[in-house]
């Protein structure tokens, strides 16, 4: 069976930080309360999605994989990550701030949990006034400074915010301390990973347990990069009817679309999937004869052997996120 651009059916997930906007901005349909995430594009196992159109419907990443190979993924990535799918997409909804954590990187993951590590990037597709996201420290410490602010409940004095609007785009290598605040609705792009080592939670108690999240404390020591940056954002150009280059890492690289009519891309240089995530507008996708709809809040991914999309709209803003 031919490959064509597969559409997945989200898995969505309870936090106790998750609101509404996944339903009144995404249009997202669920029935449960306090959903912080929907899971586009997933392969971990225990959450992986499903393709939701055509007639591979049903399948799995995983399904897909082991029956098409390089020609879903590309040579390089099927080679380097067999039949584990890279990376991970979703949508995140935060009514209130997530707690402050950090990831670990290739080696430790590896090392601790038989996992990969998590490099991630974040794309604000909404955020009230006087949004703010955690990203780094706002001076350098060691690691004696941070035991010693953490002990004393005052681990936010040393850490560096960020106010944010639509459009903000971070970068968060393994290593770096971080958290969405409240009112903010992002894009995440990430490598396959689900290792979080949470370190500071602002002694909330989860309604579901009646208890306090358990922390990382000790696992997070040796995992955390003490330094701090100049900069934490990164600058993009917005030029309409071009493949904008927004954050290139050696996980993933995305670009940022916008498009106002009609516009033709040539993937033939990709040598991996492509995934197109609609972070404002709609858009129609034209392959094989066929058209797809594509709209806010929606992923699709094209597979390694499709080397040409169309697109027409009348305004939509995407983000184009491959391997190599």
């Amino acid at each position: 069976m031919k490959l064509y651009p597969l559409k997945f059916t989200p898995v969505y997930s309870y936090r106790i930080w998750g609101g509404e906007k996944l339903k009144t901005e995404l249009n997202k349909n669920y029935d449960q309360n306090s959903i912080g995430e929907s899971w586009e594009v997933s392969g971990v196992p225990g959450n992986e999605t499903k393709v939701s159109e055509g007639p591979l419907s049903g399948k799995t990443l995983k399904d897909l994989i082991e029956t098409y190979k390089d020609e879903l993924v590309g040579q390089s990535v099927y080679d380097n990550f067999g039949s584990t799918f890279p990376l991970l997409i979703k949508f995140i909804d935060a009514k209130s701030p997530l707690s402050i954590q950090v990831h670990p990187n290739d080696d430790l993951a590896r090392q601790r949990h038989n996992s990969y590590g998590k490099n991630e990037m974040w794309y604000v597709m909404q955020a009230e006034k006087k949004a703010e996201l955690i990203v780094g420290f706002n001076k350098r410490v060691t690691q004696e400074i941070y035991q010693e602010h953490l002990q004393n409940n005052t681990l936010p004095e040393i850490l560096n915010t960020e106010k944010v609007k639509e459009g903000s785009a971070y970068y968060i290598p393994a290593g770096r301390v971080h958290a969405i605040g409240e009112g903010v609705l992002i894009a995440e792009i990430q490598q396959t990973s689900d290792i979080t080592y949470r370190i500071y939670d602002y002694d909330r108690i989860d309604k579901t347990t009646g208890k306090k999240r358990d922390l990382h404390t000790n696992l997070a020591l040796d995992a955390i990069d003490y330094n701090h940056y100049a900069s934490y954002e990164t600058g993009y150009e917005t030029c309409t009817n071009k493949v904008n280059k927004l954050i290139f890492s050696p996980y993933f690289k995305t670009n940022s679309l916008h498009l106002k009519d009609s516009f033709s891309r040539d993937l033939s240089s990709i040598k991996s999937f492509v995934i197109y995530i609609c972070v404002e507008g709609e858009t129609s996708l034209q392959c094989f004869n066929t058209t797809y709809e594509l709209s806010k809040g929606e992923t699709i991914l094209i597979p390694a052997t499709i080397e040409h999309i169309d697109f027409t709209t009348k305004g939509v803003k995407l983000l184009e996120v491959h391997i190599t």
